[in-house]
């Protein structure tokens, strides 16, 4: 770092014929876990306030959502019932973290950008209330990202301050 840089002289940043990537913000840490309820003891211990909890469609797994402090949320994640893609993980890995999902304000450019940065992204979908796509853990970080875009009638699962960090979606 120079004397009077904040930023270290060896930084690097997105060439300018890259498109910027629109707004985003870490929306919640996901949580895979054998049993919501055996588990949540702990993020009840830590301060966490349950304000959402559902089963699927296909009934195979469920999550429940908390909330801790003004912006803070972890998602748990369970199987319910088969197999799924949340039993390889724990046979493969055990309880642990499993997504870091990152809310977008616009998820088709979002993808754009990532795929012109040459990341991989897989599992585009449109589901009810919101529109996601991953980021491939075979990436640097090791880490799945789940890119999130809210749909209007997704505050219909309940009260904004609850479903979204400081009670309101981000603005595209």
């Amino acid at each position: 770092m120079s004397p009077d840089d904040s930023v270290p002289s060896d930084s690097t940043t997105a060439a300018a014929t890259e498109p910027a990537p629109p707004a985003a913000r870490v929306d919640h840490v996901g949580i895979a876990v054998d049993d919501v309820e055996a588990a949540e003891p702990t993020l009840f211990a830590l301060g966490c306030e349950r304000v959402h909890r559902e089963t699927v469609a296909d009934g195979s797994f469920e999550w429940a959502t908390y909330v801790l402090g003004d912006a803070s949320r972890i998602e748990l994640v369970a199987p319910v019932n088969g197999e799924s893609f949340l039993t390889t993980f724990l046979d493969e890995h055990g309880p642990g973290l499993h997504h870091v999902t990152l809310e977008v304000s616009d998820i088709d450019a979002m993808v754009a950008a990532l795929e012109t940065a040459g990341e991989r992204v897989v599992g585009y979908a449109v589901e009810d209330g919101w529109t996601e796509a991953f980021v491939s853990p075979r990436n640097p970080t090791g880490a799945l990202f789940q890119l999130m875009e809210y749909h209007d009638d997704y505050g219909e699962k309940g009260a904004d301050d609850a479903l979204f960090v400081h009670g309101e979606r981000l603005d595209s």
